[in-house]
């Protein structure tokens, strides 16, 4: 089946027309403004406007290229996010042969079980297989100083940037009967909502937002912020229950999950930047940071949006 089937190319419509649409509004926006504090409101807009031009284009091409296309890309993806995470995370002379073997072994070889649709290793690979791995090698070089911190530090980088993203990829192996648009539009529906969240949350802050949720981790998160954007975008995962095996309440209930996954995901992942004094993972996209600043959301709800599908609406 075609990976543009109709639902899925009108929704792609839709967003590229948003997309010009927000463009438009931001640079007329950036002639208008005067004021310093509504230059820098306008600058954000346009960074975030510019940044998912880039990240739809990503995801578009990994849908036009089918299955192996789509693993080539999100490998490429958890390669730039972990190389990300490693960059920020001390590392001594003894975890060299622990990061050669997650860069060039774990990470490849999990893909590859993604390639093959073989669920029972690719869902135990990097929680049992690569956690063993990882202290085992790192303790070979006989360098026990900040073991125990070295090895989870590494652990939790494959966790979140190899084994949670590559549930995305993992989505096109499932089998549903009832999906009428095949599985790329399960992945749009996770991307829309979850990456849509995030940006009706910070429209929604900039419009009425008042109380910070989590002052000391993210301070621009606000609870009016937090409750609209999961609303609408909640609303938003009904309206397009067209691309899922879901009913519209189902789908909105679903939409609900993800949203919320993703603000805790976008919340963990600010923890970490804080606490190694960074405001951005990278500079992937000039003036908005890094891969992991903007799929942090993604890592989060991807696993627990895939295993809601599998368990409760794939064939046996």
């Amino acid at each position: 089946m075609s990976p543009f089937a109709p639902e899925v190319a009108n929704l792609l419509l839709i967003i590229l027309i948003v997309l010009v649409a927000a463009s438009l509004i931001g640079w007329m926006l950036a002639r208008r403004t005067t004021s310093e504090s509504g230059k820098a409101t306008v600058k954000n807009l346009n960074e975030r406007v510019k940044s998912w031009w880039i990240m739809t284009g990503v995801f578009v091409v990994a849908l036009a290229l089918g299955k192996i296309g789509s693993v080539m890309i999100f490998t490429f993806m958890s390669f730039l996010a972990l190389r990300e995470y490693i960059t920020i995370t001390p590392t001594r002379l003894a975890d060299h042969r622990t990061l050669f073997a997650m860069f060039f072994v774990v990470l490849p070889y999990q893909y590859w079980l993604v390639y093959t649709s073989w669920y029972g290793m690719f869902a135990i690979m990097v929680p049992v297989y690569a956690f063993i791995l990882i202290p085992v090698l790192s303790v070979i070089r006989g360098d026990p100083k900040e073991f125990l911190e070295r090895s989870a530090r590494n652990q939790w980088g494959l966790l979140v940037c190899v084994y949670f993203i590559s549930h995305i990829p993992m989505l096109l192996n499932l089998p549903i009967s009832q999906l009428k648009h095949g599985n790329a539009g399960l992945i749009m529906f996770l991307v829309v909502v979850s990456q849509g969240s995030d940006v009706l949350q910070y429209c929604w802050g900039k419009l009425i937002g008042k109380h910070p949720i989590a002052p000391t981790v993210s301070p621009k998160k606000t609870i009016e912020g937090f409750v609209g954007g999961v609303l609408s975008a909640s609303l938003l995962g009904a309206l397009m229950h067209g691309l899922t095996p879901f009913g519209p309440l189902c789908a909105g209930l679903i939409a609900f999950v993800i949203t919320l996954m993703g603000f805790f995901g976008g919340l963990v992942m600010s923890a970490i930047k804080r606490d190694r004094g960074i405001k951005d993972w990278g500079a992937m996209i000039e003036g908005h940071g890094g891969m992991l600043d903007r799929i942090d959301s993604l890592c989060f709800s991807a696993p627990i949006y895939f295993h809601i599908i599998r368990y409760y609406f794939s064939a046996p």
